[in-house]
């Protein structure tokens, strides 16, 4: 028999995590057109976009097409509410995984050669980031002895204290997964590129609309991963998460766009090494 209070927990995620999404969506468009000189769209737009998508006709390329957006709604949604009930890191970042896989399979099951090209730019990104999330799992799981989330929670010293070299890399890798500038490859909210939408070429009305809020869900996972660095006072970790988030948009309004290659460089030497120094000083201070 399932926990009361663990039904309570998924049932207010998937409730309530749209809203919350939505409206950091809204505070995202809304900065970037003041950072540009503009008035910008109000900060409910992304609520009225998504049901203005809603309304329209479901239109799809193809059957699969359909079944992969599904797929990587129902395994965002699952990785977060893996992280709500404070379970193993580990599943929620394989989880995840397996949500960007089904976007990739929903973009190459179509024939547009925009969609091919965000679909083999959103591989490139995996490539990228992956290892250097498993590494910041290894680091976490060195720290608190298990890649249980519930452990992270009963330190009696923030993450972020001793892992702060593994924050910096979950920094660039939550650019990446909010497609922000200079990682913005395989697609753009802001026409920073010239595939513009890239992997979501092929998608429209409801299809787009379940992928838009999929976004919403994977940016409070990200948030909430980046947050797990104070657990100890968790406003204070959500105020980090905040900040992470704010400072991303000023990031993207500054930087240009890159290429693929620079990025693979940049992260797997930046990141890898951040995390690979981090780990050693696990070992040393030990």
């Amino acid at each position: 028999m399932m926990d009361p209070m663990a039904v309570l927990t998924v049932v207010a995620t998937i409730a309530l995590g749209p809203f919350v999404g939505g409206f950091l969506f809204g505070i995202d468009r809304k900065l970037t057109a003041r950072l540009q000189g503009r008035y910008g769209p109000p900060i409910m737009q992304p609520f009225y976009d998504f049901i203005k998508l809603w309304s329209k006709s479901r239109i799809s390329v193809n059957q699969s097409q359909m079944m992969y957006v599904y797929g990587y709604l129902l395994f965002t949604l699952a990785a977060l509410c893996l992280l709500m009930l404070q379970q193993d890191l580990l599943m929620i970042i394989f989880v995840l995984a397996f949500g960007g896989v089904s976007l990739i399979m929903g973009a190459f099951s179509v024939k547009s050669p925009y969609s091919q090209i965000g679909a083999q730019r959103e591989i490139l990104q995996m490539v990228a980031y992956e290892p250097v999330l498993m590494l910041a799992a290894v680091a976490i799981y060195l720290k608190t002895g298990s890649f249980m989330i519930t452990e992270v929670f009963e330190q009696s010293q923030p993450l972020l204290v001793s892992l702060p070299l593994i924050f910096v890399a979950l920094l660039i890798i939550l650019t990446i997964k909010m497609r922000k500038s200079p990682f913005d490859i395989s697609a753009s909210a802001h026409a920073h590129q010239e595939i513009v939408r890239g992997i979501y070429t092929e998608y429209s009305g409801p299809y787009l609309a379940l992928v838009e809020l999929t976004h919403w869900y994977e940016l409070l996972l990200v948030l909430g991963i980046i947050a797990l660095f104070w657990a100890t006072q968790l406003w204070v970790g959500l105020a980090i998460a905040l900040g992470a988030f704010l400072l991303e948009i000023v990031v993207d309004n500054v930087e240009a766009r890159m290429t693929w290659p620079w990025m693979i460089k940049f992260v797997w030497t930046t990141g890898l090494s951040l995390c690979v120094l981090n780990i050693a000083a696990i070992y040393l201070i030990k």
